[in-house]
């Protein structure tokens, strides 16, 4: 489905797998560039083996891969690698996040590419880099947080560190990658050159410590951030509080201190140089819960403390299952969840497009492809392919499809 939207017009060439790459380029295909995912035969891209919750379908696949169109190829075939050389030309952008180097060993590197279309954007997205002595490991989402320090700021602080239950790196890396595709486009607008892009997802990572960093460098390593398990551990209090049926979230430091005092009917805690500033709380932190969740205590669930802590303009939240947001009245007034209807899986609900936009919906009736379902469109489409030398390339195996 192609419809009018911001970016109508744009050809992105998709050599992603799973979710990074993926999530780049499916920002594109939903805000209207022609996205064509070129996946590896015989079984496609590999997250097509994943979330087959319903016929066979893979719903990961689904919600990654809305409103592009699927042209598989065997790269191991010399014609194959051919076809892709011959698409690059009539593409603005090349997205690939195959392991670094591996797009010059099949002859696609970024001198490749430039030849054959001198202002190619070419974007790789990777783990750890494409430079740098780390760069030749293999690396995924979790590989790239415990090299970044930001496992070692997630979970209690006497314990091994926990991972987030979700693909945190993985997808930011692929936004920040659709921003730098976005402003290398304009740059080419602007003076008609490519560029080579090598957006990492430990660099993502890293860029995520809004204090740990300065405050481990400034310090002279005197400070060693690490994980406060429910609480910040610079300024306080903030964290996740229990009330007696679930959890709360609460933000209470700097200027929302004396609305908490208030709220509490604590006000000689505003003055007290014992909690008046950040720093005095954070040195008396655990202090400062146990006050916190003893008042909090006195609640018969977190509905009502929410109520009243609102009336103090706290900024305050329940802990959401998602399960909860799956029905929540803000959420679908948003369209934050969206119902999509797939022709093979039918209709379940996915994370909404995040981007807003006042001329186009964020969520239209996208639907993500069969495997091969493009071929002849494509090459059609952009190579002026006939029937018959479509047909040839299936019969020699260098194209195929699938049923999903």
């Amino acid at each position: 489905m192609h419809t009018e939207h911001l970016l109508t017009g744009i050809r992105i060439l998709d050599l992603t797998r799973v979710l990074a790459g993926p999530t780049c380029t499916r920002l594109f295909a939903e805000m209207g560039a022609d996205v064509f995912k070129i996946e590896a035969a015989p079984n496609g891209e590999m997250a097509r083996a994943i979330g087959r919750l319903r016929n066979d379908r893979s719903l990961h696949l689904i919600q990654q891969n809305l409103n592009k169109r699927s042209l598989c190829i065997d790269l191991r075939k010399p014609e194959g690698i051919d076809l892709i050389r011959q698409l690059v030309p009539h593409c603005d952008v090349v997205v690939e996040n195959f392991r670094p180097g591996t797009m010059d060993s099949i002859g696609l590197g970024y001198a490749a590419l430039q030849a054959l279309r001198p202002d190619i954007i070419m974007c790789s997205i990777s783990a750890l880099g494409q430079s740098g002595p780390l760069s030749s490991k293999p690396g995924y989402d979790p590989i790239a947080q415990a090299y970044s320090g930001v496992s070692s700021m997630i979970g209690e602080p006497d314990e091994v560190p926990c991972l987030p239950s979700l693909g945190l790196g993985d997808v930011s890396t692929g936004v920040h990658a659709a921003f730098a595709i976005a402003a290398a486009l304009l740059h080419r607008a602007r003076t008609g050159r490519g560029q080579a892009l090598d957006i990492a997802l430990l660099d993502c990572y890293y860029h995520y410590h809004e204090a740990s960093v300065y405050q481990a460098s400034a310090s002279d390593g005197q400070l060693d951030p690490t994980r406060g398990g429910r609480h910040y551990t610079y300024v306080c209090p903030t964290g996740i509080f229990p009330v007696k049926d679930r959890a709360l979230a609460l933000v209470a430091f700097l200027h929302h201190w004396p609305d908490l005092c208030a709220a509490m009917s604590r006000p000689d805690m505003v003055t007290d140089p014992r909690y008046a500033t950040d720093a005095a709380r954070v040195k008396r932190r655990a202090e400062v819960v146990g006050i916190i969740e003893a008042w909090l205590d006195k609640f018969p669930d977190v509905a009502s403390a929410i109520t009243h802590l609102e009336a103090h303009n706290l900024p305050c939240a329940p802990v959401l299952s998602v399960k909860e947001t799956l029905t929540h009245p803000h959420f679908l007034a948003r369209g934050t969840v969206r119902t999509v209807t797939d022709p093979i899986a039918g209709a379940f609900q996915i994370p909404g497009m995040p981007i807003k936009t006042s001329d186009y919906s964020a969520n239209l009736p996208y639907v993500a492809p069969r495997l091969g379902e493009h071929n002849a469109e494509i090459l059609t489409e952009l190579l002026g392919m006939g029937p018959s030398e479509v047909d040839a390339l299936m019969t020699a195996g260098v194209l195929m499809s699938g049923p999903n």
